[in-house]
């Protein structure tokens, strides 16, 4: 038996036990919405994708190979269905508001009525800019620091989510912090 509870709930599925399947959803539903939703930035599209990706499981489990990591390949199957839907949907990017002089009317026109303590506001803000420019990225490029840096995946295993080069990914991460470092900077 495998070390890994993951695929031991696979495998207990495949034999019959349908609490296995349920349990395996309840603990990958919150990480699954949260890189849906920070890739489409939208809850309702967020929540129907996420639904879409656990049909798929659902229908396709019998296929997964026992021998891969099941996080792995969910997130992969998550990926492709969001990349999926913002390539139909077309997504426009808070960049493309911007003007001839970086100005954003978007942006400029968003403000935080509530008052709040300095410490606070500095945070949020350091929130809000990271956020900003995050979505300021291509989405192949906001997938590897959302894997990496909120899902605690390794660069190989964003790799095999993204069906890419190791060396892409490593490349694609180093190029997304630089351009991120800029945007901050800014």
């Amino acid at each position: 038996m495998s070390d890994n509870p993951d695929q031991n709930l696979v495998r207990e599925y495949l034999k019959g036990d349908k609490d296995s399947l349920e349990i395996l959803i309840k603990k990958y539903l919150s990480p699954i919405f949260n890189f849906v939703l920070r890739l489409v930035e939208n809850k309702q599209d967020a929540e129907d994708i996420t639904q879409e990706v656990f049909v798929k499981v659902w229908k396709n489990i019998k296929k997964f190979n026992q021998r891969k990591n099941f996080k792995t390949w969910l997130f992969t199957i998550a990926k492709n269905t969001t990349f999926d839907f913002l390539r139909k949907k077309r997504v426009t990017y808070f960049s493309d508001l911007e003007n001839k002089e970086g100005k954003n009317w978007v942006v400029d026109s968003l403000a935080d009525p509530s008052p709040l303590p300095p410490e606070i506001l500095e945070r949020k803000e350091l929130a809000r800019d990271l956020e900003r420019a995050l979505k300021k990225l291509p989405p192949k490029m906001r997938a590897v620091l959302l894997l990496y840096y909120n899902e605690h995946l390794t660069l190989r295993e964003i790799a095999e989510i993204l069906d890419e080069p190791l060396n892409t990914v490593k490349s694609r991460h180093r190029r997304a912090l630089i351009i991120l470092k800029k945007l901050l900077l800014k």
